[in-house]
């Protein structure tokens, strides 16, 4: 058994067999997960928010969706991976306040999926949506994402 690796809030990591990757509070973030079929390298981020603003810091790209999905493959293809080996499976997304209009973990999700499929990145896998938290484990030996919440279980996928 290979370490953990934590992932935190506006952040990415690359991993290698055997070490696994981790985040946890996902509540309106969204946690990335990429698995490059051939190599067996994963990479996860951490987004805190939909879109970048004008002002942003460039150094702050994981923390949001419309960067930091590029990003991440990237650091990826860095490490020899290639996007045509590549899926994704994401988690979180939760909408954990009451709002009207689409809520930031919606809007969240709604532009990881946009950049996936502008990369050519299939999704394979998603837990998104309601109104809890989530930690998300993603297993580099064999691309499965573990989904962890409280009083609701462990799933798998």
């Amino acid at each position: 058994m290979g370490n953990l690796v934590i992932v935190g809030i506006s952040d990415q990591q690359v991993a290698y067999p055997p070490d696994s990757l981790i985040t946890y509070a996902l509540g309106s973030c969204v946690g990335i997960c990429l698995f490059d079929t051939m190599r067996r390298i994963s990479g996860l981020a951490h987004v805190l928010l939909p879109q970048a603003f004008i002002g942003s810091d460039r150094h702050e790209v994981y923390k949001f969706a419309d960067t930091a999905v590029e990003e991440l493959v990237r650091s990826m293809e860095r490490q020899g991976c290639a996007r045509l080996h590549m899926i994704a499976k994401i988690a979180g997304g939760a909408n954990m306040f009451i709002t009207t209009g689409k809520s930031i973990g919606e809007r969240n999700v709604e532009v990881v999926k946009n950049e996936l499929k502008r990369l050519n990145i299939r999704l394979m896998a998603e837990d998104t949506g309601l109104n809890y938290g989530r930690t998300v484990e993603f297993n580099t030996q064999n691309g499965s994402m573990i989904v962890k919440t409280a009083g609701k279980g462990n799933k798998v996928f």
